[in-house]
């Protein structure tokens, strides 16, 4: 077959497949056989074969997966991806609507209802029609490339039905009939079950390999447009899901418009009937106002939209025993006491363990050893204790008595005036230092990969860290002298380790426990003071003047930087070289790319050119459309323009994608 013949061939096949594709995952509605589809897969592959340089990017055969990558790539999110308030019962609800209604004023409000899928939130960005680019959600504003596994979704279009650039938001999830087949394949090969389908569409879907994520019933469901390039955007949020739909993504088949209060509790009880009959998992519904303009004037908090709230199903409640009632020193020296229970399945895991809080809680619900109680998960995530089934009490059982000492150190516990918690104030007790190690190296927090629980403890009893300064000192000797490591984990340690160096302040204000302060303070107070040496100044009356930062973050902060144990730990990290500003990965408050403009030109391959745009401006920097004597550095993709020469003309600084990837690494 001549070259131009199996080109035209080849568009022929992928057009085919793709529509087939469309109509089997999507519509449902299968137009051939699996025969005659694999006939024309088999095909595509033969002549892609022969003709290796006519594969494209939107080729079907992309979905079988291909190589396995090393590691996973960090995406900075063009906009964050927020997480939603959730509310439980009808009195919650309607306090959100009231809310939103005195918010928005006077006229009538629409919405939309959708089901709440229990999947995995993903980003998808399109160039040209093409899918270019896919990332979880992380921590909300950066997450990793997994554009290797979402390739071989069947439901997911590689090529929009228009040639236009976007980014959708969508969530990937694993259907009930297909999560049965999946267990029962694995257990006819010995393997362990999956828990539930949401743990098995993350797990796969966060493959190094993208082999394994095609064997995995992978589908996948969009629900929101976050920029679009080429057309004119839709009005607003129904019209943009009949327009996605219209793209060849696969949207819900159980969205509504509602108009009020009354109408989402009707859709609520509706699709608590039809939950079971749903070839999905779901956990609730979510409500979003349907215009983008109220929208945006309505804006968000640090985590969650002010305009949509996900209004959860009653969980699923069993009966079990209480085994017995432990105490845990957390890592500000809290000490909670947990519940260990008779195992349960619960809502799709087994449930061994539920906290019981505090004192107050025990007697509140009179919990005692030997009891037979009510569980349910809060939010479908946590186990808790509902009730005591005091009718089936037995005459052994036991009453709990909170211990007067810690029961890691031995020194006395407190319970402070004003708090529920009891406390052991002693800053080196062993139990507090593992716990404020593991936090430190958590994904919130410095992110150090392969510094878990486990091997905190294991550094802890060895003596090499008395605290988390003591952790840029280690060494590979002495790493790999310690059980189930090597040379080669602690090479991949001291790796990481070296890398959270560069961490903005924020992540190292999180990491280094202070008490009350979580991402969001953390997030404020470095995008406020800088640096942290303005943030160890800082008094009592400069913290609380700040929005959003009340009275106790504030003198919680001012506490922590007063103790000595405290200044040591700064002192370690300072020698060691850790970034204390909240410009990333430097030790002065200068920001390199600050200020800066830059001009993309041609097609970047390690980028789209949205997530390009994303870091520059997360950076300081402006990304500008045309070239000027203003300019400051052209980034090269492949195939550039005339904007090229024009860069060469003026002397402007040309760089490459490799050379653009060192400079955001450095800055």
């Amino acid at each position: 077959m001549e070259r131009e013949t199996a080109k035209r061939k080849l568009a022929e096949l992928r057009e085919q497949i793709n529509e087939h594709n469309y109509a089997y995952h999507v519509l449902d509605s299968p137009r051939i056989s699996d025969e005659e589809f694999d006939g024309l897969m088999r095909e595509l592959i033969r002549l892609e074969t022969l003709y290796p340089e006519l594969v494209t990017a939107d080729s079907p055969s992309r979905k079988i997966g291909g190589k396995p990558v090393n590691s996973f790539r960090q995406v900075v999110h063009s906009a964050p991806m927020l997480s939603l308030d959730n509310v439980f019962t009808e009195g919650e609800l309607k306090d959100f609507f009231r809310r939103v209604k005195k918010a928005a004023g006077e006229g009538p409000l629409s919405w939309v209802g959708e089901p709440k899928i229990d999947g995995l939130a993903v980003s998808l960005i399109y160039e040209n029609g093409v899918f270019t680019r896919g990332a979880t959600r992380g921590d909300g504003y950066t997450g990793e490339d997994i554009t290797h596994n979402l390739l071989t979704i069947k439901s997911l279009p590689l090529r929009l039905k228009k040639d236009v650039s976007l980014e959708v938001r969508g969530e990937v999830f694993i259907s009930k009939k297909d999560f049965q087949e999946l267990n029962r394949k694995r257990e006819s090969r010995g393997l362990p079950l999956f828990a539930n389908p949401r743990n098995a569409a993350a797990g796969s879907i966060r493959q190094l390999d993208p082999r394994i994520a095609a064997e995995r019933p992978l589908n996948i469901l969009v629900y929101s447009l976050v920029f679009l390039s080429g057309e004119q955007p839709p009005g607003d949020h129904w019209e943009t899901l009949q327009f996605l739909k219209s793209l060849g993504f696969k949207v819900g088949s159980h969205t509504v418009l509602l108009s009020g209060f009354e109408e989402a509790m009707d859709y609520y009880r509706e699709m608590e009937l039809k939950r079971n009959d749903l070839f999905y998992e779901i956990d609730g519904i979510v409500l979003k106002i349907n215009d983008f303009k109220l929208q945006e004037r309505l804006g968000t908090t640090s985590r969650a939209p002010r305009w949509a709230i996900a209004f959860k199903f009653s969980a699923e409640e069993k009966i079990t025993k209480v085994e017995r009632i432990e105490v845990n020193v957390g890592r500000t020296g809290v000490i909670t006491p947990v519940a260990v229970l008779e195992p349960v399945h619960l809502a799709g895991t087994l449930v061994k363990r539920a906290s019981l809080h505090n004192e107050d809680f025990i007697r509140e619900k009179g919990v005692m050893v030997g009891d037979k109680v009510v569980v349910h998960k809060a939010g479908d995530v946590i186990p808790e204790i509902v009730r005591v089934v005091e009718e089936e009490r037995a005459a052994t059982v036991k009453p709990f008595i909170m211990p007067k000492t810690c029961p890691s150190c031995r020194a006395e516990v407190h319970r402070l005036p004003g708090e529920a918690a009891v406390r052991c104030l002693n800053p080196t007790c062993p139990a507090q230092v593992i716990e404020r190690i593991i936090h430190f190296a958590s994904r919130g927090g410095m992110d150090i990969s392969g510094l878990g629980e486990s091997l905190s403890r294991q550094l802890y009893e060895a003596g090499l860290v008395k605290d988390v300064g003591d952790l840029y000192g280690l060494t590979e000797e002495e790493l790999a002298a310690l059980e189930r490591m090597g040379k080669k984990s602690a090479q991949n340690l001291l790796r990481s380790l070296e890398k959270s160096k560069k961490n903005p302040l924020h992540k190292l204000l999180y990491g280094l426990g202070i008490r009350l302060v979580g991402e969001k303070a953390a997030r404020l107070l470095a995008a406020h003071f800088k640096s942290l040496y303005r943030l160890q100044n800082a008094t009592l009356e400069e913290l609380t003047a700040l929005e959003e930062i009340g009275p106790g973050i504030a003198a919680s902060v001012t506490e922590f930087f007063a103790q000595k144990t405290a200044a040591k730990v700064i002192e370690k990290l300072e020698s060691a070289g850790v970034n204390f500003f909240e410009e990333t990965g430097l030790d002065s408050g200068e920001n390199l790319l600050q200020g800066k403009i830059f001009v993309l030109t041609g097609t970047l391959n390690r980028y789209s050119r949205h997530e390009a745009k994303a870091l520059i401006e997360s950076k300081g920097g402006k990304v500008a459309g045309s070239i000027s004597k203003k300019t400051d550095f052209l980034l090269l993709g492949e195939n550039p323009g005339s904007k090229l020469q024009k860069a060469i003309d003026l002397k402007i600084a040309v760089i490459s994608e490799a050379e653009f990837e060192e400079m955001i690494r450095q800055n």
